[in-house]
């Protein structure tokens, strides 16, 4: 399908969740996630995606064996298909609390886009939110590459305002090994995002941008464990 002759674009799918409506839609040749109507993410370029990935790989130390990496969430499936590119992850996690997104990866519009990256015999998916797992889980990461929100100011749903503070710090870091790297995508910088994380006692808090086609870089926030 198609966008029409006007250049509108065009839902292909469209669901009702436990967090609401997600949509999927085509506009000219790329593909958007739409959530309770606000635009999340596109496959225009995945450049800040997967520099998220790379940043995060580039934090832990060279000699590191067995790593292992939990992605939030899926999106349009860059950081994944990136990160099972990368032969030092060892085991990958992508946590996606949309059915909806899942499908479309596993037989839809994004598999392409995620490279059937869901069939590596790395990967395993956690469906549910991500907030929670931090929360509640027991398994441990060598790195979080955390991308659920537009940005610590700016989140999909009231529920992953959490995640920003110092309770949803604290859940991130008890998630990290030690020396584990936390990366958090955001389409802008925020000192203010920057303090919380030293508050959170994460150490060599700094940002990296990505130039973007229109407005401020795309950034991702980093940040390490102590060791």
């Amino acid at each position: 399908m198609h966008a029409n002759e006007e250049g509108r674009p065009v839902t292909l799918d469209r669901r009702e969740g436990p967090y609401g409506e997600v949509a999927l839609r085509r506009h000219g040749e790329r593909f958007e996630i739409i959530a309770n109507g606000t635009f999340l993410m596109d496959t225009s370029d995945g450049r800040s995606e997967r520099l998220l990935v790379d940043a995060a790989l580039a934090a832990l130390p060279a000699d590191r064996t067995g790593l292992s990496v939990l992605i939030g969430g899926l999106g349009v499936g860059f950081s994944l298909a990136h990160a099972v590119r990368e032969p030092r992850w060892e085991r990958i996690a992508v946590a996606e609390r949309e059915r909806a997104v899942v499908d479309w990866h596993r037989a839809g519009h994004l598999a392409p886009f995620s490279e059937h990256a869901l069939d590596d015999p790395r990967v395993t998916v956690l469906e549910g939110d991500l907030v929670a797992y931090l929360r509640e889980a027991d398994a441990t990461y060598d790195a979080l590459c955390l991308d659920i929100d537009n940005g610590p100011h700016w989140t999909v749903t009231d529920d992953n305002r959490g995640l920003y503070g110092p309770e949803g710090l604290a859940a991130c870091r008890a998630r990290l090994t030690p020396g584990g790297v936390l990366a958090v995508w955001s389409a802008k910088p925020s000192a203010a995002f920057e303090d919380a994380l030293r508050s959170a006692r994460f150490t060599q808090v700094r940002t990296m941008e990505t130039p973007v086609n229109r407005g401020v870089p795309d950034v991702v926030h980093l940040a390490i464990t102590p060791g």
